[in-house]
């Protein structure tokens, strides 16, 4: 966990759930953050923020249908780890979700582009820190 500022307690805490999609061939959903968006052009795995009164399984479902447009279903995520990291002056703790099942082909509907790459691809390319430490659990998983 990186620390903006040592000694000082974050002003609030954000959390924020993602799915690991793994398609037949054991390969990773990414997407590209978009223009105009902290951290535009890095690559990350779909998701997004809870919203009040979510469990983070039904905002994980809710953010996949707005983001690429496919169904997911509860008992299909499977939870898998999390990330803590500073975000600015706030506590940003990802959950992070693995999921082999949906319906619907994904589109990059919020996003600049979508890609399919192997776990071990993920180290060559640009994430959010948050993301990083992801990295050699999945590889190890899938």
């Amino acid at each position: 966990m990186s620390v903006a500022n040592p000694g000082k307690p974050p002003k609030s805490d954000l959390v924020v759930v993602a799915a690991a999609l793994v398609d037949r061939d054991g390969r990773l959903l990414v997407q590209q953050r978009p223009d105009g968006l902290p951290m535009a052009g890095l690559w990350e795995f779909p998701g997004g923020k809870i919203e009040p009164g979510e469990t983070p399984e039904q905002a994980l479902i809710r953010e996949l249908a707005e983001e690429l447009g496919i169904d997911v279903e509860q008992a299909c995520l499977a939870p898998a780890c999390f990330a803590s990291d500073m975000l600015g002056d706030r506590h940003l703790l990802l959950l992070l979700y693995v999921c082999r099942k949906w319906r619907g082909t994904p589109l990059a509907r919020h996003a600049s582009a979508l890609r399919w790459v192997r776990p071990v691809d993920l180290y060559g390319l640009a994430m959010p820190p948050a993301d990083k430490p992801l990295i050699g659990l999945l590889e190890a998983l899938i």
